[in-house]
């Protein structure tokens, strides 16, 4: 994952290269909270260089330690609070926003000519809960326009392992967001969680906004699932935990599988591990559990995983293609299991 990352540092340096001198600009919070849909991205306010990604003064960029893979597309997030409120925290570290929040998704590739912005989406809370919109932006770079009907665009990029890459990049229709983001029915954030923020220096720096409390505690931080320093177990439930468990929770669109995935989650059989799908069909591969401790090539798991068939594929959503890094570390967790789901080795420190 080694040219993966130093292409995320080199997003991170991108889009955030004005922000040695924050811009006195403001987010339009009318347009946050009302009915209307705005046909470009630039009436939020949210960027006072929209072309550089450098969001004003009130809006914050963040990072999450483990990302969501969205074929291969490198990401640069932001929030926003309005002046006065804050965060609430989960029984879980999720973050609960007020009223009035947004938080902003920018998607991008390398070209080989330097990172090109593909869409933004952006979560706004309003008064009746969360709404999902999909921007695509115009082929000046300028600004982003909405698309609620989504649209399919021919992407190449320079991929991890140097070479180039040809896909069909899905942008969401409004309504598909829901496929990731239900939770109990509802529109819900899935990345910011204290466990998946808490890099030595984000929780503080969202405490000094006000944002959060500052008697919050992060436990059980999760790891970025490419850092090899990290232990074997705590990346491999860290990957599930942001590629999966959205779905895969006792509140999810799969909770009838029985299989969580949350980082939180303790249960071995809960887990995958020596479980029966409940209703797999083909996409079980013929294989009897979802994790035969001890055994890749048996799993239910990484059988789905390393397809793109939309009956056998998991995650079914947000992917056209592989994650191949991801389908080896989960094969190297369950290669490492015991008969009881411990894990024999760890190669992390």
């Amino acid at each position: 994952m080694t040219r993966l990352l130093v292409l995320l540092a080199a997003f991170v340096v991108f889009v955030g290269a004005a922000l040695a001198s924050p811009p006195a600009a403001h987010v339009n919070d009318a347009a946050i909270v009302s009915d209307t849909k705005p046909r470009k991205l630039s009436e939020f306010g949210f960027f006072a260089d929209a072309e550089a990604q450098s969001p004003v003064a009130s809006v914050q960029p963040y990072t999450l330690n483990a990302p969501l893979f969205s074929d291969y597309a490198l990401k640069q997030r932001f929030a926003y609070i309005p002046a006065g409120k804050s965060a609430k925290t989960g029984d879980n570290g999720e973050l609960i926003f007020p009223v009035g929040s947004a938080l902003i998704k920018s998607f991008g590739y390398d070209r080989g000519e330097g990172i090109e912005l593909i869409e933004t989406r952006v979560l706004l809370h309003r008064a009746d809960g969360w709404v999902a919109l999909p921007y695509i932006w115009d082929a000046d770079g300028r600004d982003a326009s909405l698309k609620v009907a989504g649209r399919r665009l021919p992407v190449s990029f320079i991929g991890p392992s140097g070479a180039k890459r040809d896909i069909s990049y899905a942008v969401p229709n409004m309504n598909q967001c829901k496929g990731c983001h239900a939770l109990k029915g509802e529109i819900t954030p899935i990345g910011p969680k204290l466990r998946n923020m808490d890099d030595g220096a984000q929780i503080d720096a969202w405490k000094a906004r006000g944002w959060l409390a500052q008697d919050v505690a992060v436990s059980g931080v999760m790891p970025d699932y490419a850092d090899t320093h990290a232990s074997l177990d705590s990346r491999a439930r860290a990957y599930l935990d942001i590629n999966c468990a959205h779905c895969h929770t006792r509140d999810g669109p799969a909770s009838n599988s029985g299989l969580f995935l949350g980082f939180e989650e303790t249960g071995k059989v809960s887990l995958g591990i020596g479980k029966r799908p409940v209703a797999a069909g083909r996409g079980s591969g013929g294989r009897e559990f979802a994790i035969a401790p001890g055994d890749a090539d048996a799993s239910i798991f990484t059988y789905r995983m390393d397809s793109t068939d939309p009956g056998i594929a998991m995650p079914e959503l947000g992917r056209s293609i592989v994650h191949d890094e991801g389908v080896a570390l989960i094969r190297e967790w369950i290669t490492a299991m015991g008969a009881d789901g411990t894990i024999k080795t760890e190669s992390g420190d």
